[in-house]
């Protein structure tokens, strides 16, 4: 039986092993050369795995190693200290489950209450993602880290908005004298038509001064 790709990966040999950085970039579309040493706090959104046989692709399960290899180079490139995002299966859980086996902390905001969102933005795709955010909200909820919106009486695209602006917050919140913003965007490289969270928190943290790193999911 082939295994799952989002089973676990030693993600600190991979960060230190991998001789190319093609599929990440900064916002001018450059290579990151790492050579300031500051410490970081990563505010990261980013796509969840697609659906089966969607069309267009944007995030395959079938790429989930390459973009934590991808992570897991740029949190020790930028000598990370936190990542803070939501949860979903995807782009969320996977930062989350490669900032925990480098030791980094991790602080999660959710939109609703954890039960709702793993029925809505978690256990709806393929993949195992039903034991990563299990592990993961048990983890930041006993350390603190746990962030729950109020409920909204508003629909999900405001609640989503209501998110990324709260973990650009707590980013800015945790982050210690010296340190660097960050902001990761996991994505295909393009917006998608109608209403796109991801591109919202793109422009958000454009606003609001984050340095901002791209992954790519193709």
């Amino acid at each position: 039986m082939p295994r799952d790709p989002i089973d676990s990966l030693d993600l600190v040999g991979c960060a230190r092993g991998l001789s190319t950085r093609r599929g990440i970039s900064n916002s001018a579309g450059t290579e990151m050369d790492g050579k300031d040493k500051r410490m970081s706090i990563f505010a990261l959104a980013g796509r969840r795995i697609d659906t089966p046989g969607a069309d267009p692709r944007r995030f395959p399960l079938s790429n989930v190693p390459v973009v934590r290899k991808r992570l897991a180079e740029l949190f020790v490139t930028e000598s990370a200290t936190a990542v803070v995002c939501s949860a979903a299966c995807g782009a969320d859980l996977i930062a989350l489950e490669a900032a925990r086996e480098l030791g980094l902390r991790q602080r999660v905001v959710l939109p609703f209450v954890p039960g709702r969102f793993r029925e809505t933005s978690v256990v709806d795709r393929p993949g195992h993602w039903d034991e990563i955010y299990d592990r993961v909200i048990a983890d930041v909820e006993a350390k603190g880290d746990l962030v729950v919106l109020p409920p909204m009486t508003v629909d999900d695209d405001d609640a989503y908005q209501a998110a990324n602006e709260a973990i650009i917050r707590e980013a800015e919140k945790i982050a210690g004298p010296g340190e660097r913003l960050f902001a990761v965007i996991v994505w295909e490289g393009t917006s998608r038509s109608g209403s796109d969270a991801t591109e919202m928190f793109r422009t958000l943290t454009e606003v609001a001064g984050f340095s901002q790193r791209f992954i790519l999911t193709l």
